[in-house]
């Protein structure tokens, strides 16, 4: 069932991208609570032209993601006929339309507003619809070809759909009330508070609407309002670990009967939460209090987004003030696969020392999270050895590939490109090296920069030409033909600046020959294990490996197509990460053809 839920989300997911922007006391927003610990909504419509082009694009892979389907339901069909049934009448609603066609014929509003949050932990996911009883007709189908009927169940006047499940102590409900469809995961006999919140029966004390919660996001992070996301650990992690929630409390006691039903271990005795559970939550989401998410541009030809971690206080101060010497990290690459990862050994180890001196001093006391203080009392000797030359003068580390071909000789690809080590003693690093390949102890270097070309025999087994080059602070690889000539200015490159932590360049046309490759890598295997299947004696198992390889290979070409569809239409993806006073940043670009 876990691929037919994720199909069904598909069905669901372009909701996420349309609302108004003025306040509406039915807005889905208006429902959630203040206080929720998790929500990803959005809070305001895209443009025409811009949905008009992004339902251009949905429909052009639509293709592909259909075969998709057919080979997912094909898979289920002997472990699970009632899902495969089910993702087979999924499937069916798209003959013959696009996908706004689709959204237009199940009731779905493109341009309403949608949120999906937490009652608790208890996820609710409410959108609104164009049509309700279109779309009370869809999952009327659904339910047909699943085979199992939802209960219908009542709360005073309001009617929902309701799906028991006893081994995980939850129940779905789906309802459509006034214009707006609700879905949501409840714990079994969910308190009669809870259901009337959740279908939307009763207001929370304080919403998120008012609230302005998303909307601060928006202004101080740049987000865009067509979506916005915001987890709040200080609220979620209690909720997890403190015993008071109501559907981890649900969840955990059909755990807990289940387990005795096997050990005679009494359900009491595994319910039992300390009060300590909650304070070493808490303890946790301080270091880092929240995580948000947005796009930050999204039309026609671009795709931008972003990351915000919130980190506690001297977590960011560790971090923000480091500039990392690693050429290249403070520019954007222009290699088509170009990333550059900072890694300050030295800092890292003083950073992670501190935090297992900390556990060591103040020992997490909740039995589930007996395994942390395992595990940074490891982290300290982990830590003594990370301090060893010439690993612990590591400072980070870059690869720039300027081509990746397949090659029919050789398992592997040919490719060219650079790869850049910087540390603080570059001397020691080469000699390392030295030691460990006799081959290279030959090499006669200085840190001018100057590419010198690889003994003949280190050549021979890359199978073209390479040379080596050392700056102040870094040791340079070239592979390939002509990489000798860019050793010199990629050593002379910028290095981060402050806070700066990463950096990756991915052009379209790499990213389409990583396509080609795994492709024609998932095709061998495949022509291996049917050539196995062949040669095997049983002709009942003969024909069941058949049948299964051949299932592999459909759908692992429908992926690929897919894939290979995304790929030609990207032009580039670019990333940046850096910890600066709030916390760590992730931002992305995507440009499209």
């Amino acid at each position: 069932m876990r691929a037919t839920t994720r199909y069904l989300a598909m069905g669901l997911a372009s909701v996420l991208l349309a609302a108004c922007s003025h306040k509406d006391k039915d807005a889905p927003l208006a429902f959630v609570p203040a206080d929720t610990p998790y929500v990803v909504a959005n809070l305001d419509v895209l443009d025409d032209a811009t949905r008009k082009a992004l339902m251009a694009q949905a429909d052009a892979q639509l293709p592909s993601q259909l075969t998709q389907m057919d080979a997912a339901a094909d898979r289920l069909a002997e472990k699970d006929p009632d899902g495969a049934r089910l993702l087979r009448a999924l499937r069916a609603e798209f003959n013959g339309k696009t996908v706004e066609g689709f959204a237009q014929s199940i009731g779905l509003d493109l341009k309403g507003y949608s949120a999906f949050y937490g009652l608790g932990l208890a996820p609710v996911l409410r959108f609104q619809l164009s049509d309700p009883t279109a779309f009370d007709a869809f999952v009327g189908r659904l339910e047909t070809a699943y085979g199992k009927k939802f209960e219908v169940a009542n709360e005073g006047t309001q009617s929902y759909r309701r799906y028991v499940s006893a081994e995980s102590g939850t129940e779905v409900i789906l309802a459509t009330v006034d214009k707006q469809a609700v879905a949501a995961l409840l714990p079994v006999d969910a308190p009669k508070t809870m259901l009337r919140e959740a279908l939307g029966l009763d207001r929370p004390p304080q919403n998120l609407q008012d609230d302005g919660r998303l909307a601060n996001l928006v202004k101080a992070k740049g987000y865009k309002k067509w979506l916005v996301g915001d987890i709040d650990l200080t609220r979620m992690l209690p909720l997890v670990l403190g015993g008071q929630d109501a559907l981890a409390n649900a969840m955990r006691k059909a755990h807990a009967e289940a387990e005795s039903a096997k050990t005679g271990e009494p359900v009491a005795n595994q319910l039992q939460t300390p009060p300590a559970c909650a304070t070493d939550a808490a303890r946790i989401a301080a270091r880092v209090p929240t995580i948000s998410f947005g796009y930050t541009r999204l039309d026609t030809g671009h795709q931008d987004g972003r990351v915000d971690i919130a980190l506690a206080d001297d977590i960011s101060k560790a971090f923000s003030g480091l500039k990392i010497a690693l050429p290249g990290l403070g520019q954007a690459g222009t290699a088509p696969f170009d990333v550059s990862l900072a890694l300050p050994v030295a800092d890292l180890r003083g950073f992670w020392m501190a935090q297992a001196d900390a556990v060591a001093a103040k020992p997490f006391t909740c039995p589930a999270l007996s395994d942390l203080n395992e595990g940074f009392a490891k982290l300290g000797p982990a830590t003594q050895k990370a301090a060893i030359p010439p690993f612990g003068d590591l400072l980070g580390v870059r690869l720039a590939l300027d081509t990746l071909t397949a090659n029919p000789t050789s398992s592997l690809p040919t490719f060219s490109g650079r790869l850049v080590l910087a540390t603080s003693n570059p001397t020691a690093l080469l000699a390392m090296g030295q030691m460990m390949v006799p081959a290279l102890a030959q090499l006669k270097l200085s840190n001018d920069g100057q590419p010198v070309a690889l003994p003949p025999q280190m050549a021979g087994m890359l199978g073209q030409p390479g040379w080596v080059a050392m700056g102040d602070k870094a040791l340079a690889l070239g592979v390939g033909a002509g990489e000798d000539a860019k050793l010199a200015d990629t050593l002379k490159e910028a290095g981060g600046n402050a806070g700066q932590m990463g950096r990756m360049n991915l052009s379209g046309a790499m990213y389409l020959s990583w396509v080609e490759l795994m492709q024609d890598k998932v095709d061998a295997l495949t022509a291996a294990a049917s050539a196995m299947s062949t040669n095997s004696d049983a002709s009942a198992d003969k024909d069941d490996s058949a049948r299964q390889a051949a299932e592999a290979a459909a759908q692992s070409k429908a992926q690929f197509e897919a894939m290979k569809q995304q790929a030609q239409r990207i032009e580039s993806i670019q990333a940046e990460m850096h910890v600066d006073a709030g916390g760590m940043v992730i931002t992305s670009q995507t440009t499209l053809k």
